[in-house]
């Protein structure tokens, strides 16, 4: 159904990241937030991706912000990296959801959420790592890449689902011998994400028994954060939730915890 060359040539065409934000991206690495945001002001199109994601429900301000410098003041100079990874990957978002009942406030809504909830997640492990808290950004990907490479083949897809009652993570990994996770380690690579943080996104499946020490906790509790966000009524209902294959027995020992630090943060 899917060929491995059809992988390929999707993440080929993968556009790479524009001047500007590669630009904002090394400011921002070198903690520089005066430049990056006179740099990314100067992108129509990133400028009004920072204004609709920075005012989401999540973020949770009265007054709409507008200004690409207080916008970045606000997030600090991990989450503005971060989010300006997560403006790449709405370059990927389709103009319309053909496979997913989802629209684009809808997934914005969601890369905010998780964004918000990764970076309270890291503050409790103690973690300040500005590429580590990047890396929750890629995550959306998975849910892009399903999009892209099952959407026109929607009556292929429902058949082996109704039939095998394999979640979408699975039926890609058995044709492709690749998971969601790689195809976003893929794009990571693409945006030249450190290796790092691509081997900590695929470890986030779940899958590798073989995880020890801080490599195994980051991926725990991405691995349960994604199923979180995806168990929220708005995703159920567009049919998200039946993205992956959760692995209860691998989130297991951090399950109270991940409880006690999203309703913290969930709190107004």
């Amino acid at each position: 159904m899917i060929t491995s060359d059809e992988i390929a040539i999707y993440i080929q065409n993968i556009p790479p990241a524009p001047a500007v934000v590669r630009e904002a991206l090394n400011y921002a690495r070198a903690g520089d937030l005066a430049k990056a945001s006179k740099c990314a002001a100067e992108d129509p199109a990133l400028k009004l991706y920072l204004k609709t994601l920075i005012n989401r429900p999540i973020y949770g301000f009265r007054n709409e912000v507008s200004d690409v410098a207080q916008i970045f003041g606000i997030l600090g100079l991990s989450a503005t990296q971060q989010t300006l990874y997560n403006y790449l990957l709405s370059l990927l978002t389709p103009k319309k959801w053909e496979l997913f009942a989802l629209s684009n406030h809808q997934f914005y809504d969601l890369q905010a959420s998780i964004s918000k909830h990764w970076e309270a997640i890291l503050s409790h492990l103690k973690i300040d790592d500005k590429e580590i808290q990047s890396a929750i950004s890629l995550i959306p990907a998975s849910i892009i890449v399903c999009e892209a490479l099952f959407a026109k083949r929607k009556t292929e897809v429902s058949q082996l689902r109704s039939v095998k009652a394999l979640d979408f993570n699975t039926i890609l990994l058995r044709i492709t011998g690749s998971d969601l996770f790689d195809l976003s380690g893929e794009i990571a690579r693409k945006w030249e994400m450190p290796s790092r943080i691509i081997d900590l996104i695929r470890s986030a499946s779940g899958m590798n028994e073989n995880l020890t020490g801080q490599e195994r906790l980051l991926a725990q509790w991405m691995h349960l954060l994604l199923f979180y966000e995806l168990s929220q009524s708005a995703y159920v209902s567009a049919g998200l939730n039946d993205f992956i294959d959760f692995k209860i027995e691998f989130v297991q020992d951090i399950y109270e915890s991940f409880t006690q630090v999203v309703q913290y943060t969930c709190e107004p």
